[in-house]
Protein backbone atom coordinates (compact mmCIF):
# COMPACT_ATOMS: atom_id res chain seq x y z
CA UNK A 1 0.00 0.00 0.00
CA UNK A 2 1.43 3.42 -0.97
CA UNK A 3 2.30 5.85 1.80
CA UNK A 4 0.47 9.18 1.77
CA UNK A 5 2.72 12.09 0.70
CA UNK A 6 4.41 13.98 3.55
CA UNK A 7 3.08 17.46 4.28
CA UNK A 8 5.05 20.44 3.02
CA UNK A 9 7.82 21.44 5.42
CA UNK A 10 7.49 24.83 7.09
CA UNK A 11 10.66 26.92 6.69
CA UNK A 12 11.51 29.26 9.57
CA UNK A 13 11.69 32.99 9.06
CA UNK A 14 14.90 34.10 7.35
CA UNK A 15 16.01 30.55 6.46
CA UNK A 16 14.72 30.52 2.87
CA UNK A 17 17.30 33.02 1.61
CA UNK A 18 20.14 31.19 3.36
CA UNK A 19 19.03 27.79 2.05
CA UNK A 20 18.68 29.16 -1.47
CA UNK A 21 22.21 30.57 -1.31
CA UNK A 22 23.57 27.27 -0.01
CA UNK A 23 21.86 25.27 -2.74
CA UNK A 24 23.47 27.38 -5.48
CA UNK A 25 26.92 27.63 -3.93
CA UNK A 26 29.93 26.03 -5.62
CA UNK A 27 32.25 26.78 -2.68
CA UNK A 28 30.37 25.18 0.20
CA UNK A 29 30.71 21.58 1.29
CA UNK A 30 28.73 19.24 -0.93
CA UNK A 31 26.85 17.87 2.08
CA UNK A 32 25.43 21.27 3.05
CA UNK A 33 24.38 21.98 -0.55
CA UNK A 34 22.61 18.62 -0.68
CA UNK A 35 20.79 19.22 2.62
CA UNK A 36 19.68 22.67 1.52
CA UNK A 37 18.14 21.18 -1.63
CA UNK A 38 16.33 18.54 0.45
CA UNK A 39 14.77 21.15 2.76
CA UNK A 40 13.78 23.46 -0.12
CA UNK A 41 12.11 20.63 -2.07
CA UNK A 42 10.38 19.44 1.10
CA UNK A 43 9.07 22.97 1.60
CA UNK A 44 7.50 22.81 -1.87
CA UNK A 45 5.64 19.62 -0.90
CA UNK A 46 7.74 17.35 -3.13
CA UNK A 47 7.28 13.66 -2.14
CA UNK A 48 10.17 12.20 -0.17
CA UNK A 49 10.79 9.46 -2.76
CA UNK A 50 11.17 12.03 -5.51
CA UNK A 51 13.48 14.19 -3.36
CA UNK A 52 15.63 11.13 -2.67
CA UNK A 53 15.77 10.26 -6.35
CA UNK A 54 16.65 13.76 -7.59
CA UNK A 55 19.15 14.59 -4.85
CA UNK A 56 20.76 11.14 -4.97
CA UNK A 57 20.15 9.89 -1.42
CA UNK A 58 17.94 7.36 0.30
CA UNK A 59 14.42 8.10 1.61
CA UNK A 60 15.57 7.56 5.25
CA UNK A 61 18.23 10.22 4.66
CA UNK A 62 15.55 12.68 3.45
CA UNK A 63 13.42 11.90 6.51
CA UNK A 64 16.42 12.32 8.80
CA UNK A 65 17.29 15.81 7.52
CA UNK A 66 13.65 16.89 7.58
CA UNK A 67 13.47 15.81 11.19
CA UNK A 68 16.76 17.55 12.09
CA UNK A 69 15.52 20.79 10.55
CA UNK A 70 12.17 20.57 12.36
CA UNK A 71 13.95 20.12 15.67
CA UNK A 72 16.84 22.61 15.43
CA UNK A 73 16.41 24.66 12.28
CA UNK A 74 19.58 25.59 10.39
CA UNK A 75 21.78 24.31 13.23
CA UNK A 76 20.35 20.84 12.64
CA UNK A 77 21.86 20.76 9.15
CA UNK A 78 25.44 21.09 10.44
CA UNK A 79 27.64 18.02 10.89
CA UNK A 80 27.75 16.55 14.36
CA UNK A 81 31.08 15.64 15.96
CA UNK A 82 31.64 11.90 15.84
CA UNK A 83 33.91 9.51 17.67
CA UNK A 84 37.11 8.46 15.92
CA UNK A 85 39.24 10.76 13.82
CA UNK A 86 39.03 14.40 15.01
CA UNK A 87 36.97 16.60 12.75
CA UNK A 88 38.78 19.22 10.74
CA UNK A 89 38.46 22.75 12.03
CA UNK A 90 38.36 26.04 10.19
CA UNK A 91 41.80 26.60 8.70
CA UNK A 92 41.76 30.27 9.61
CA UNK A 93 41.68 29.15 13.25
CA UNK A 94 44.78 27.03 12.63
CA UNK A 95 46.62 29.99 11.12
CA UNK A 96 45.49 32.34 13.90
CA UNK A 97 46.71 29.88 16.53
CA UNK A 98 49.99 29.37 14.68
CA UNK A 99 50.69 33.11 14.65
CA UNK A 100 49.96 33.35 18.37
CA UNK A 101 52.82 32.46 20.77
CA UNK A 102 52.27 29.11 22.53
CA UNK A 103 51.12 29.24 26.18
CA UNK A 104 53.99 29.73 28.62
CA UNK A 105 52.96 26.55 30.42
CA UNK A 106 54.12 24.48 27.42
CA UNK A 107 57.67 25.84 27.66
CA UNK A 108 58.15 25.99 23.88
CA UNK A 109 59.12 28.85 21.58
CA UNK A 110 57.03 27.81 18.56
CA UNK A 111 54.43 25.29 17.51
CA UNK A 112 55.02 21.92 15.91
CA UNK A 113 52.20 20.41 13.86
CA UNK A 114 51.54 17.73 16.47
CA UNK A 115 51.57 20.07 19.46
CA UNK A 116 49.23 22.52 17.73
CA UNK A 117 46.94 19.70 16.60
CA UNK A 118 46.68 18.46 20.17
CA UNK A 119 46.02 22.00 21.37
CA UNK A 120 43.23 22.50 18.80
CA UNK A 121 41.92 18.92 19.10
CA UNK A 122 42.38 18.12 15.43
CA UNK A 123 44.64 15.96 13.30
CA UNK A 124 48.28 16.98 12.83
CA UNK A 125 48.09 16.27 9.08
CA UNK A 126 45.39 18.95 8.82
CA UNK A 127 47.71 21.42 10.53
CA UNK A 128 50.64 20.48 8.29
CA UNK A 129 48.52 20.75 5.14
CA UNK A 130 47.22 24.17 6.21
CA UNK A 131 50.75 25.39 6.85
CA UNK A 132 51.82 24.28 3.37
CA UNK A 133 48.84 25.99 1.71
CA UNK A 134 49.39 29.28 3.54
CA UNK A 135 53.20 29.17 3.37
CA UNK A 136 53.57 29.27 7.17
CA UNK A 137 56.82 27.77 8.56
CA UNK A 138 56.96 28.05 12.37
CA UNK A 139 60.23 26.09 12.51
CA UNK A 140 62.03 28.66 10.35
CA UNK A 141 63.57 31.85 11.73
CA UNK A 142 65.62 34.62 10.13
CA UNK A 143 67.60 37.56 11.49
CA UNK A 144 67.52 41.23 10.58
CA UNK A 145 69.42 44.36 11.51
CA UNK A 146 68.68 48.02 10.92
CA UNK A 147 71.51 50.46 10.37
CA UNK A 148 71.97 53.12 13.06
CA UNK A 149 74.28 55.21 10.90
CA UNK A 150 73.16 58.89 11.10
CA UNK A 151 74.39 59.30 7.50
CA UNK A 152 72.47 56.27 6.25
CA UNK A 153 70.57 58.03 3.47
CA UNK A 154 73.56 60.00 2.20
CA UNK A 155 75.80 56.92 2.06
CA UNK A 156 73.19 54.76 0.35
CA UNK A 157 72.57 57.44 -2.28
CA UNK A 158 76.33 57.90 -2.75
CA UNK A 159 77.24 54.21 -3.14
CA UNK A 160 74.22 53.19 -5.20
CA UNK A 161 74.71 56.27 -7.36
CA UNK A 162 78.18 54.96 -8.23
CA UNK A 163 76.69 51.62 -9.23
CA UNK A 164 73.84 53.00 -11.32
CA UNK A 165 75.72 55.93 -12.92
CA UNK A 166 79.50 55.61 -12.51
CA UNK A 167 81.59 58.69 -13.36
CA UNK A 168 82.94 58.86 -16.90
CA UNK A 169 86.56 57.82 -17.45
CA UNK A 170 86.73 56.40 -13.92
CA UNK A 171 86.87 52.92 -12.43
CA UNK A 172 84.60 51.85 -9.55
CA UNK A 173 86.11 49.15 -7.33
CA UNK A 174 84.43 47.36 -4.44
CA UNK A 175 87.09 46.51 -1.85
CA UNK A 176 87.04 44.28 1.22
CA UNK A 177 88.89 41.43 2.88
CA UNK A 178 87.78 37.85 3.51
CA UNK A 179 89.64 37.05 6.70
CA UNK A 180 90.48 33.80 8.49
CA UNK A 181 90.08 31.50 5.47
CA UNK A 182 91.04 28.11 6.86
CA UNK A 183 93.34 25.64 5.14
CA UNK A 184 91.44 22.47 6.00
CA UNK A 185 92.60 19.03 4.96
CA UNK A 186 90.49 15.89 5.45
CA UNK A 187 91.78 12.89 7.41
CA UNK A 188 91.14 10.60 4.43
CA UNK A 189 91.01 11.10 0.66
CA UNK A 190 87.72 12.26 -0.84
CA UNK A 191 85.46 9.65 -2.40
CA UNK A 192 84.54 11.08 -5.84
CA UNK A 193 80.98 11.55 -7.05
CA UNK A 194 79.45 8.65 -8.95
CA UNK A 195 76.13 8.15 -10.71
CA UNK A 196 73.51 8.25 -7.98
CA UNK A 197 76.15 8.79 -5.26
CA UNK A 198 77.31 12.26 -4.10
CA UNK A 199 80.90 13.13 -3.29
CA UNK A 200 81.82 12.00 0.22
CA UNK A 201 84.34 13.29 2.73
CA UNK A 202 85.26 12.62 6.33
CA UNK A 203 83.54 14.80 8.90
CA UNK A 204 86.83 15.48 10.73
CA UNK A 205 89.73 17.51 9.38
CA UNK A 206 93.24 18.82 9.99
CA UNK A 207 93.59 22.60 10.27
CA UNK A 208 96.85 23.91 8.80
CA UNK A 209 96.34 27.65 9.37
CA UNK A 210 94.56 30.64 7.84
CA UNK A 211 95.03 33.40 5.31
CA UNK A 212 93.22 36.65 4.50
CA UNK A 213 92.14 37.47 0.96
CA UNK A 214 92.07 41.17 0.02
CA UNK A 215 89.93 41.72 -3.07
CA UNK A 216 88.91 44.58 -5.37
CA UNK A 217 86.01 43.95 -7.76
CA UNK A 218 85.70 46.08 -10.90
CA UNK A 219 81.92 46.41 -11.25
CA UNK A 220 82.11 47.37 -14.92
CA UNK A 221 83.94 44.22 -16.00
CA UNK A 222 83.69 41.82 -13.05
CA UNK A 223 87.50 41.47 -12.98
CA UNK A 224 88.98 40.72 -9.58
CA UNK A 225 92.27 41.98 -8.18
CA UNK A 226 93.30 39.95 -5.15
CA UNK A 227 96.16 39.35 -2.74
CA UNK A 228 96.50 36.84 0.09
CA UNK A 229 98.10 38.10 3.30
CA UNK A 230 98.91 36.40 6.62
CA UNK A 231 96.94 39.02 8.62
CA UNK A 232 94.45 41.82 8.06
CA UNK A 233 95.87 44.84 9.88
CA UNK A 234 96.08 48.32 8.39
CA UNK A 235 99.59 47.51 7.10
CA UNK A 236 98.32 44.68 4.90
CA UNK A 237 95.36 46.78 3.79
CA UNK A 238 97.59 49.70 2.84
CA UNK A 239 99.87 47.35 0.93
CA UNK A 240 96.84 46.10 -1.00
CA UNK A 241 95.67 49.65 -1.79
CA UNK A 242 99.09 50.38 -3.27
CA UNK A 243 98.82 47.19 -5.34
CA UNK A 244 95.41 48.31 -6.63
CA UNK A 245 96.81 51.74 -7.52
CA UNK A 246 99.58 50.08 -9.56
CA UNK A 247 97.05 47.79 -11.26
CA UNK A 248 95.00 50.82 -12.43
CA UNK A 249 97.64 53.51 -13.20
CA UNK A 250 96.71 57.00 -14.31
CA UNK A 251 92.95 56.57 -13.92
CA UNK A 252 90.50 58.02 -11.43
CA UNK A 253 89.48 55.36 -8.89
CA UNK A 254 86.36 55.25 -6.73
CA UNK A 255 86.69 52.72 -3.93
CA UNK A 256 83.65 51.35 -2.09
CA UNK A 257 84.51 49.88 1.32
CA UNK A 258 82.97 49.29 4.74
CA UNK A 259 83.73 50.95 8.08
CA UNK A 260 86.27 48.40 9.35
CA UNK A 261 88.79 50.15 11.62
CA UNK A 262 91.81 49.30 9.45
CA UNK A 263 90.19 51.15 6.54
CA UNK A 264 90.28 54.42 8.51
CA UNK A 265 93.71 54.23 10.15
CA UNK A 266 95.76 57.44 10.09
CA UNK A 267 98.38 55.85 7.83
CA UNK A 268 95.68 54.83 5.34
CA UNK A 269 94.08 58.28 5.38
CA UNK A 270 97.47 59.93 4.90
CA UNK A 271 98.28 57.78 1.87
CA UNK A 272 94.86 58.48 0.33
CA UNK A 273 95.45 62.22 0.82
CA UNK A 274 98.69 61.88 -1.14
CA UNK A 275 96.77 60.20 -3.98
CA UNK A 276 93.89 62.54 -4.88
CA UNK A 277 92.89 60.44 -7.91
CA UNK A 278 91.58 57.84 -5.45
CA UNK A 279 88.18 58.57 -3.85
CA UNK A 280 86.73 56.51 -1.00
CA UNK A 281 83.01 55.87 -0.50
CA UNK A 282 82.01 54.17 2.77
CA UNK A 283 78.97 51.95 3.09
CA UNK A 284 76.66 52.68 6.06
CA UNK A 285 77.26 51.07 9.44
CA UNK A 286 75.75 47.55 9.36
CA UNK A 287 75.39 47.97 5.61
CA UNK A 288 78.40 46.12 4.22
CA UNK A 289 75.94 44.14 2.04
CA UNK A 290 75.94 47.23 -0.19
CA UNK A 291 79.51 46.30 -1.16
CA UNK A 292 79.27 44.14 -4.29
CA UNK A 293 82.55 42.33 -3.59
CA UNK A 294 80.56 40.45 -0.92
CA UNK A 295 78.71 38.79 -3.81
CA UNK A 296 82.02 37.60 -5.24
CA UNK A 297 83.15 36.34 -1.81
CA UNK A 298 80.03 34.18 -1.76
CA UNK A 299 80.94 32.78 -5.19
CA UNK A 300 84.50 31.80 -4.26
CA UNK A 301 83.27 30.31 -0.98
CA UNK A 302 80.77 28.06 -2.77
CA UNK A 303 82.89 27.16 -5.77
CA UNK A 304 86.41 26.81 -4.38
CA UNK A 305 86.72 27.01 -0.58
CA UNK A 306 83.81 25.24 1.13
CA UNK A 307 84.44 21.86 -0.54
CA UNK A 308 88.14 22.36 -1.07
CA UNK A 309 90.93 20.39 0.61
CA UNK A 310 94.19 22.18 1.36
CA UNK A 311 97.39 20.54 2.57
CA UNK A 312 98.88 23.85 3.76
CA UNK A 313 98.30 27.59 3.79
CA UNK A 314 100.56 27.80 0.73
CA UNK A 315 98.33 25.30 -1.05
CA UNK A 316 95.24 27.32 -0.05
CA UNK A 317 96.75 30.56 -1.37
CA UNK A 318 97.79 28.85 -4.63
CA UNK A 319 94.27 27.53 -5.24
CA UNK A 320 92.72 30.94 -4.45
CA UNK A 321 95.03 32.50 -7.07
CA UNK A 322 94.02 29.78 -9.53
CA UNK A 323 90.37 30.57 -8.96
CA UNK A 324 90.94 34.31 -9.45
CA UNK A 325 92.81 33.65 -12.72
CA UNK A 326 90.02 31.41 -13.97
CA UNK A 327 87.38 33.89 -12.82
CA UNK A 328 88.97 36.80 -14.70
CA UNK A 329 88.87 34.74 -17.92
CA UNK A 330 85.11 34.25 -17.60
CA UNK A 331 84.18 37.36 -15.59
CA UNK A 332 81.06 39.39 -16.23
CA UNK A 333 79.80 42.79 -15.05
CA UNK A 334 77.98 42.97 -11.74
CA UNK A 335 74.78 44.92 -12.37
CA UNK A 336 73.02 46.71 -9.50
CA UNK A 337 69.23 46.99 -9.92
CA UNK A 338 67.76 48.54 -6.75
CA UNK A 339 67.36 52.31 -6.49
CA UNK A 340 68.31 54.21 -3.29
CA UNK A 341 64.62 54.81 -2.58
CA UNK A 342 63.81 51.09 -2.72
CA UNK A 343 66.72 50.27 -0.42
CA UNK A 344 65.93 52.96 2.14
CA UNK A 345 62.31 51.83 2.30
CA UNK A 346 63.56 48.52 3.72
CA UNK A 347 66.72 49.66 5.51
CA UNK A 348 64.99 51.99 7.96
CA UNK A 349 63.54 50.59 11.21
CA UNK A 350 59.85 49.78 11.07
CA UNK A 351 57.52 51.47 13.53
CA UNK A 352 55.89 49.10 16.01
CA UNK A 353 53.73 49.33 19.09
CA UNK A 354 55.63 46.45 20.72
CA UNK A 355 58.00 48.02 23.27
CA UNK A 356 59.48 44.78 24.60
CA UNK A 357 63.26 44.36 24.21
Amino acid sequence: MAHPPAPALDIRDGDFEVLSRWSRSSAMRAGLVQRARIILMAAEGTPNSRIAREVGVSVPTVLAWRGRYLERGMAGLEDEQRAGRPREIDRTKIIAATLTPPPASLGITHWSSRLLAKHLKTDFSTVAKTWREYGVKPWKSETFKFSTDPELEAKVVDVVGLYLAPPENAVVLCIDEKSQIQALDRTAPLLPMQIGVPEKRTHDYVRHGTTTLFAALDIATGNLTGLCKPAHTHKEFLSFLKHVARTYPGVELHLVMDNYATHKKAEVRAWLAENPRIHVHFTPTSGSWLNMVEIWFGIIERQAIHRGTFTSVTDLMRKIRQFITGWNKRSHPFTWTKSPEEILAKAKPKTTSNTRH
